[in-house]
């Protein structure tokens, strides 16, 4: 039903989401190297890869965003040493993720990956069935690149909460993004060493970057945490009963 609504609002909401294009402030992705270091102890790799997320969009370095943020606490949780590299670009869905990024990936393989994607394919309209279908060849990309890592997918964020959108556009790309998020849930759910991290938290102003949009120096720590206790968490699950 939602899916069925969504099309009528979002055609009646487009002069809106044009205006909110134009006119939205754009900040340039973290500066830095793409990739670092952290804790000590045997090495482990992380892979961060996707969108504006990956590419640190809201914080000063990579090392403050999604993938220094989620490295630090996996570090500790494992007590390892961790090899990070990000691979984002601001505004790319999930066709350009496949398309243009999984083809950088080293030869080298990944023990830990996080995924943020998903976002831009819901602004640029795309349709339930090309979600579903381009992230299951990412997730199937990536675990043939590296069959033995832990992949993270982040959870659609709560869009019905961002200061930048105004409403009724808001609470319409809110419910698109439920809807998406449901669908990554589904896919998710059928595969082996990958889980989901939910973004379903209240929003509050303070969460976010300067932009409205992007998160927080603050919620990317958050972030990190969280992403970093789920893989930890599925890898320690692997481990017991003899899939890890």
């Amino acid at each position: 039903m939602r899916n069925l609504l969504f099309w009528p609002a979002i055609l009646l909401l487009a002069p809106q989401a044009l205006y909110v294009r134009r006119t939205a402030p754009r900040f340039a992705p973290a500066d830095g190297p793409t990739s670092g270091a952290c804790g000590r102890g045997s090495e482990a790799r992380l892979l961060a890869i996707g969108d504006s997320i990956v590419a640190g969009v809201g914080v000063s370095t990579l090392s403050r965003g999604l993938v220094g943020r989620t490295a630090g606490p996996l570090s500790e949780l494992l007590a390892k040493s961790i090899h990070w590299q990000a691979l984002g670009v601001s505004g790319y869905d999930s066709a350009r993720v496949i398309g243009d990024l999984v083809p950088q990936l080293p030869k080298e393989q990944f023990d830990y990956v996080v995924v943020s994607v998903g976002v831009n394919d819901i602004t640029g309209l795309k349709t339930l069935r090309s979600w579903r279908q381009n992230l299951s060849i990412l997730l199937d990309a990536l675990s043939a690149h590296s069959p033995d890592a832990v992949i993270a997918v982040a959870g659609m964020p709560p869009l019905h909460g961002f200061p930048l959108l105004p409403q009724p556009l808001r609470a319409t790309l809110g419910m698109r993004a439920r809807v998406f998020d449901g669908v990554a849930r589904d896919v998710i759910g059928r595969r082996r060493n990958v889980v989901h991290v939910p973004l379903d938290f209240d929003p509050t102003p303070e969460q976010f970057s300067a932009d409205g949009y992007h998160p927080s120096e603050e919620s990317y720590i958050d972030f990190g945490r969280r992403t970093a206790e789920a893989m930890a968490a599925l890898r320690q699950d692997g481990i017991e009963s003899g899939t890890g």
